[in-house]
């Protein structure tokens, strides 16, 4: 909000291969840093607006959180057991996935774009569309006849297939079970000892979903998730033990990815995709806002003397 803030601001626009912002729509245009603005200095530059409406709509200037853009997309109606109220996935559908990876899948397409045209371009990543977008096979499925978007937990990936689930052990803990595929089923059926029980040849047969689960669940309570694991991990049941994030930090196969890193003391996932030639590390911890403001303005070509007066003006944040 202070002009030489504004200024500074523009000034890096300049040299910007991208600008991302998350305000409600028509902020940045109000603070005299729009798309129209910073376009003008950089016409290259792809200017990713975040938002979880849109820039467009009814809602678009209202407040929300993952928990109203998934449910407006047609996504929270879908998670969930039969009989039981929605659950909200946390915020991985809407936040991350429907929001920040398609914003980042947005800009990195709208670079490869101006690499080739010169030009630079607005992408408004909206998380309800991006939550839209997730849901595109349960759309088809439904079109389908595969998928009754009326009965939640009823489905071949929402809970009702006794051979898609997560369950409980003798202590406590979870496995979960994708045995989809014929070959997969037919193993889950030999490891849990029901190869020959004739209820469960009809694997498709969604009549008997629920009595099949029920049996198979007390199958699984019969032993721990470490027996379960023993007997079932790098098997074609399709099989993982269900882990919190301590656990998935020491599980053998995680450790030997590296999936898990720690940087000054701080555990956190490793950066993926991972490249054959590029390697993506990560540097440093989160930063706190204005704790490297002088480095990157330096960095960015200000002088030191520059780098002072915007900061004594308030118009840059040094934590």
């Amino acid at each position: 909000k202070n002009p030489e803030g504004v200024e500074t601001l523009l000034k890096l626009v300049e040299s910007a291969d991208a600008l991302i912002e998350g305000f409600r729509p028509g902020v940045m245009e109000r603070l005299g840093v729009g798309p129209d603005v910073c376009l003008a200095r950089n016409p290259r530059l792809v200017f990713g607006r975040m938002t979880g409406w849109g820039q467009t709509g009814m809602y678009a200037n209202a407040a929300g959180h993952d928990i109203n853009y998934i449910s407006l997309a047609g996504a929270l109606a879908h998670f969930g057991r039969a009989g039981e109220a929605p659950v909200p996935p946390i915020n991985m559908v809407g936040d991350f996935g429907g929001g920040g990876m398609f914003l980042a899948f947005g800009v990195v397409c709208a670079l490869l774009e101006a690499s080739k045209s010169g030009k630079g371009q607005v992408v408004d990543a909206a998380m309800v569309d991006g939550t839209s977008v997730l849901m595109s096979m349960f759309w088809a499925f439904s079109q389908m006849g595969l998928h009754d978007e009326n009965n939640r937990g009823t489905n071949l990936l929402d809970t009702g297939a006794h051979f898609y689930d997560v369950y409980e052990c003798s202590d406590g803990k979870y496995v979960s079970i994708g045995s989809i595929e014929p070959q997969f089923y037919a193993e889950l059926l030999r490891l849990t000892g029901l190869d020959d029980d004739a209820e469960f040849k009809n694997q498709m047969d969604k009549s008997q979903w629920p009595h099949l689960k029920q049996r198979i669940a007390g199958v699984f309570r019969s032993k721990t998730r470490d027996e379960w694991c023993a007997l079932m991990e790098a098997t074609d049941v399709c099989f993982a033990p269900v882990l919190t994030m301590s656990e998935a930090a020491a599980h053998p196969h995680n450790i030997e990815r590296q999936m898990i890193v720690e940087v000054a003391g701080m555990k956190q996932p490793a950066p993926a995709p991972r490249f054959s030639r590029t390697k993506a590390e990560i540097s440093r911890p989160p930063a706190h806002p204005g704790e490297h403001s002088r480095e990157i303005l330096s960095d960015w070509g200000f002088a030191a003397s520059d780098i002072d007066a915007l900061i004594a003006a308030g118009a840059v944040v040094d934590a």
